[in-house]
């Protein structure tokens, strides 16, 4: 068959690298056009294209992240002036939102494709960010935090199939290094709330006493957070749109059946960047028809707007023995970082607050100081990881090493005692967690089948929010200015090591399928 025919040198050695889930696929010939759409990108290589998409589909990390603590920081001056019934609310909106948008897009994509939900996802997010700075009550701000959660979620799912699916095998590692957008949307929180909070805020009567009431008029600091991070989302949905001008995937086309668009959107990119690439649709037809519409079909129902499409999907990340141990292991590990994740970063603000007024600190000018210093150390972690990636630790000791490294640190930080050492294991954690956090991200498309990533991925990030909803049901009975959640954290960063160390697949030295 024509996947197993070596061409030349270079052909050779990817050969010898081999596609992850080649021998894994109950689709023989999707298997071996799968093998020559790797072929034909290793051969074009990375070019200014893939540079693109690493900056923009890094953004959309950027926006996940920025969405979720964004919420987290203006809560408690958001609650001040509109004094809800429910303190949690905002957290529990901003997670339904994100478990909808990654269910939604995630397998919107796996059924019309990843261009459109790539392109207005992002564009929904900004839009109803920008309308949440307006909002009249707590209600109405928890809506729009949902709807802006919708679309950033739903983006999330997507940045990382997109750019997996144009990158060259030996710049596969590249995906966790995206992760270290993830941590500038961080720091771009932390930057708006150091900007805004202390300076437009009413006085938060748990650190001043006598304050005077909290109004619209004198409580303008959120809101203004929540115009500012919109008013940068929507630029950047602008500029993907208009920068990248996004083909749709060659994989996804191989998955419709269109072997002549796929080959004609990689001969695009050869030409434009004037690299070679002999990949002709004689050889994609070589390899014989994919089961496509037809009962036993991997890659669709008989109708794609039915039910039954979404059943072909599920039953795809079951395909063999291995890929359904591998997609259970991958859900189980993001259900656990997403009740971790929340518990540590989420109610973070709240922790170091308790711990500030323990070290006599009450400036909220010093306490969104050090939140920046913490997101920005965040950024460090995945540069790390990918790193690691890149070298015989493979993406799964990286995880375990991540992981363990995590915990240590998480038992040590309650024993902190100072505000110094209160800011240094804190900047500590985030970037041994983001090693961690930033391998799960990029391995979770690596190792899923083409024609069913979305799901898999949106299923994944789905049990991520599901348990962010928990844990907000948990923070409203227990106290999080303890070092509970802290010891809960550690203990579930050691389950995540194991089940790192149990993955079947490692994609280091082999290509995504």
């Amino acid at each position: 068959m024509g996947a197993d025919v070596e061409r030349d040198g270079d052909d050779e050695i990817s050969v010898q690298k081999g596609d992850i889930l080649s021998l894994e696929h109950t689709d023989p010939a999707l298997n071996a056009k799968m093998h020559l759409v790797n072929n034909a990108i290793d051969e074009i290589g990375f070019t200014r294209y893939q540079w693109r998409l690493f900056v923009l589909n890094g953004f959309g990390y950027a926006v996940d992240s920025l969405i979720l603590l964004i919420q987290s920081i203006i809560a408690r001056q958001a609650a001040l002036e509109f004094n809800p019934s429910y303190s949690r609310g905002l957290t529990i909106a901003v997670y339904v939102g994100m478990l909808v948008g990654a269910l939604f897009w995630g397998m919107t994509a796996d059924i019309i494709g990843r261009k459109f939900a790539f392109n207005v996802s992002l564009i929904l997010c900004s839009i109803f960010a920008i309308v949440a700075g307006a909002a009249p009550n707590w209600i109405v701000l928890g809506l729009f935090i949902c709807l802006s959660a919708f679309g950033a979620g739903g983006n999330l799912v997507l940045d990382t199939a997109v750019f997996l699916e144009y990158l060259p095998s030996k710049d596969q590692w590249m995906l966790t290094l995206m992760a270290a957008w993830w941590g500038i949307g961080q720091l771009l929180a932390g930057f708006f709330a150091w900007g805004f909070i202390p300076n437009y805020s009413c006085d938060d009567p748990d650190i001043v006493e006598n304050p005077g009431p909290c109004t619209y008029d004198n409580n303008k600091g959120w809101r203004y957070v929540w115009f500012a991070s919109g008013a940068l989302v929507f630029v950047m949905s602008i500029l993907r749109v208009t920068v990248i001008r996004l083909k749709e995937t060659p994989k996804f086309l191989v998955g419709e059946g269109k072997d002549e668009e796929c080959v004609q959107t990689l001969q695009d990119i050869a030409t434009k960047y004037n690299r070679p690439c002999s990949l002709t649709l004689e050889q994609m037809q070589a390899c014989g028809q994919i089961n496509l519409g037809r009962r036993g079909s991997v890659s669709h129902a008989k109708s794609k707007w039915s039910f039954g499409e979404i059943g072909v999907h599920l039953k795809g990340l079951y395909a063999t023995k291995r890929i359904g141990i591998s997609t259970t292991l991958i859900w189980f590990s993001w259900t656990l970082i997403g009740l971790a994740y929340p518990l540590y970063n989420v109610f973070l603000p709240s922790y170091l607050a308790s711990r500030g007024a323990t070290f006599g600190q009450t400036s909220s000018y010093i306490t969104w100081r050090n939140y920046t210093l913490v997101n920005f150390s965040g950024i460090w972690g995945p540069v790390l990881a990918g790193y690691m990636c890149a070298t015989p630790l493979g993406r799964k000791y990286t995880m375990v090493i991540g992981a363990l490294i995590t915990m240590a640190f998480f038992f040590a930080y309650t024993q902190v005692r100072t505000e110094t050492q209160n800011v240094v294991f804190t900047c500590i954690i985030n970037f041994c967690l983001n090693i961690y956090y930033g391998t799960l991200y990029a391995y979770t498309p690596e190792v899923l089948p083409s024609a069913h990533r979305g799901t898999g991925n949106g299923i994944a990030i789905g049990w991520n929010r599901v348990m962010g909803i928990l844990s907000a049901v948990i923070a409203t009975v227990a106290d999080t200015n303890t070092p509970v959640p802290i010891y809960i954290c550690a203990a579930l960063y050691i389950v995540m090591a194991g089940v790192a160390a149990l993955f079947p697949f490692e994609p280091y030295g082999h290509r995504s399928s």
